[in-house]
């Protein structure tokens, strides 16, 4: 079995003759010439390459001028691997590979083994990471004792001005500055020596937006007016790691925050940088209440920190707590299924769901996780016994089990039937005391598509 059309010409073309010696350049470049070429002198330049090439670099060559090569390696992952590779830290590449650069005119040794005089200057705190909090918060002792926030629905950054330079870090250790160039004023604004933890939040009108549309805002890989005026953002400031070039971390949180406030207080930049406020209430039954409320606040919960804690690395327990809202959840039933992957290779693992609209089924998510690997073998023989058809490594299944599917957030999709789309969409339970017939419909997912988006 072959995987495509490039594979299959590499496997069937006759051995190669006298193998040529040529650099990956000299390929490129060869390939670029072929797109001047008359028809007749494109097909005896492709010839002459497959005969100089054995069958891995014909593959290669192939999915080049077919325009079909594609690898799923993030830049993070190229950034871990160079580390590895040249012996320097993951921070200091990534500096270093960030802007605009071609492989024409840069070469590896200027790119990559170069020292840039700001790379030090650019250089993030590890993140501390709050863990979900699981039994009751007056189990943390008294409320006096804890900081409570929203936790904002965004991508986590860590903001640093120093010699005059801003740099933007994702929680994802990448370096994000040139996704959110708006930012880049802020470098005139904070003083030298300023590291800010916050929340790169999607922001119009006084109002979060959704993370869908950050979403398709950072998937672009340029950025142009449109998109900045279409989704501009802010940074919901909520801790300061560094002052005047001072590592604060060892400082209880309530000192940072009263240094963070100070700071924001004396800049007139709220339209770019905003101080996340701290949420009141006389006890943990006051912050239940207003936890319940969070999506009416745009945002997924509480964060519980402790006041007197220093800023730790990485995920910690006892701190720092988030007292997520209850997700969404939905009930429907499974029609495809497909096999999983590594260890579940052999069990049907990945499911396509539908809701009802009429007496038809219409497909609306996908979900992989949520259910133990004795419920994941029983499906998956149940999956054997009830294949309608197959397509490929998918099997069509008679429509029988209801699942509830819980998930963060659902938004307007033209990309699918269904016309929704659902962030985070997992597996809560096996609905086996539920009729098929009592699925939900097409018109209740709508119904909370209208409803999420009027709070």
């Amino acid at each position: 079995v072959v995987g495509d059309l490039a594979e299959t010409i590499a496997l069937v073309l006759p051995k190669p003759g006298e193998q040529e010696e040529k650099s990956l350049t000299g390929w490129i470049g060869y390939i670029r010439r072929l797109g001047s070429c008359e028809e007749e002198e494109k097909k005896k330049n492709v010839q002459q390459a497959w005969a100089a090439m054995d069958r891995a670099e014909r593959f290669v060559f192939n999915k080049l001028i077919t325009g079909g090569f594609r690898v799923g390696v993030s830049q993070k992952l190229m950034v871990r691997a160079l580390a590895r590779h040249t012996q320097i830290e993951e921070a200091l590449l990534a500096h270093r590979l960030m802007g605009a650069w071609s492989p024409d005119d840069t070469t590896f040794q200027q790119l990559v083994l170069t020292k840039d005089p700001l790379e030090d200057s650019s250089k993030p705190y590890p993140f501390y990471l709050a863990y979900a909090l699981e039994g009751e918060p007056e189990e943390l002792g008294p409320a006096t004792d804890w900081q409570v926030e929203h936790k904002w629905d965004g991508i986590r950054g860590q903001l640093i001005v120093r010699e005059g330079q801003l740099f933007l870090w994702s929680r994802g250790e990448e370096l994000v500055t040139d996704k959110f160039p708006e930012f880049f004023p802020l470098a005139e604004h904070l003083p030298d020596g300023t590291v800010i933890d916050g929340e790169i939040l999607p922001f119009k009108d006084g109002l979060p937006l959704s993370f869908h549309e950050l979403q398709t805002r950072i998937g672009r890989k340029n950025v142009t007016k449109g998109i900045l005026e279409k989704t501009p953002v802010i940074l919901k400031a909520y801790d300061l790691l560094e002052s005047a070039g001072k590592d604060l971390r060892d400082e209880p949180l309530w000192r940072r925050r009263q240094q963070l406030e100070n700071l924001l207080a004396e800049r007139e930049i709220s339209s770019l940088l905003q101080l996340s406020a701290v949420v009141t209430a006389d006890s943990w039954e006051g912050f239940a209440a207003i936890r319940e409320r969070s999506r009416e606040f745009h945002c997924e919960g509480l964060m519980l920190k402790r006041k007197a804690s220093p800023y730790l690395a990485g995920r910690k327990k006892g701190d720092w707590w988030k007292w997520k809202v209850d997700p969404f959840t939905i009930d429907a039933v499974m029609i495809y299924a497909q096999r999983g992957h590594g260890r579940r290779a052999n069990l049907y693992t990945d499911y396509t769901f539908a809701v009802w609209d009429g007496d038809q089924l219409v497909p609306f998510t996908k979900a992989y996780s949520g259910l133990t690997d004795d419920e994941f073998r029983e499906i998956t023989a149940w999956v054997n016994r009830h294949t309608i058809e197959r397509f490929g490594p998918v099997r069509s299944v008679q429509p029988y089990h209801v699942f509830e599917i819980a998930f963060e957030g659902i938004n307007r999709s033209s990309r699918h039937k269904s016309g929704v789309a659902l962030r985070f969409p997992r597996i809560n339970r096996w609905r086996k005391d539920k009729p098929l017939h009592e699925a939900n419909t097409l018109a209740d997912l709508h119904t909370l598509l209208e409803t999420s988006k009027k709070r």
